[in-house]
């Protein structure tokens, strides 16, 4: 049986940006996040962080200081009962500084190889779940993937140069927006069709 999941980026959206932070002190929920996605799972939903850390390829931090990161977002997470099932994050960046780190990939955002990756790991059907990000960069990646793409924009960073590849089907104000919009599309009597699906 394929799942379904919510795929979730890390900065700006499941947490406040705080760039190349890797203190798990520094780290809190997004307002609405923990119970939008308490709601989310009770719905069968699996949660699945996907991030660029380009701070590994620029030499910032090392990759082991992710773990820390992960069990803090676990265990803000666990206050309201949600456990995260799978954290993706790309640590490459074309002209980093840490030459191992330094190439082209499929796994930076916007390509889709997260996505895959965690489809054939976590056994998930892309085109019946969903992307919530806060960047154009999230939109089109969750596209490439398949995925129903959700926005969450903020009212300091205005969305700009939308086109084909990035347009995300919808655009919220924020996080409990987010979770009514795909508990009502996806679980309403005439709900939205799967991605890329026929009508």
């Amino acid at each position: 049986m394929m799942r379904k999941a919510v795929f979730v980026d890390k900065d700006g959206t499941l947490i406040p940006d705080i760039p190349y932070n890797v203190n798990p002190d520094l780290i809190t929920l997004s307002p609405g996040a923990g119970e939008t996605l308490r709601a989310l799972k009770d719905q069968g939903y699996l949660l699945v962080v996907i991030s660029n850390q380009a701070g590994v390829a620029r030499g910032l931090f090392e990759e082991s200081a992710l773990e820390p990161v992960k069990k803090r977002m676990q265990s803000l997470l666990g206050d309201f009962g949600v456990s995260i099932d799978g954290f993706y994050y790309c640590p490459h960046l074309p002209g980093g500084s840490v030459k191992r780190y330094a190439v082209e990939c499929e796994c930076r955002k916007p390509r889709a190889g997260l996505f895959t990756a965690a489809a054939k790991e976590l056994r998930i059907d892309l085109r019946r779940s969903w992307m919530i990000g806060d960047i154009m960069t999230d939109s089109e990646a969750g596209n490439r993937a398949g995925c129903r793409t959700i926005l969450i924009e903020k009212p300091y960073d205005p969305i700009h140069d939308i086109d084909d590849h990035n347009r995300p089907d919808f655009i919220v104000s924020d996080w409990s927006a987010a979770g009514q919009l795909i508990l009502l599309l996806d679980h309403s009597p005439k709900r939205l069709p799967a991605k890329n699906s026929t009508v």
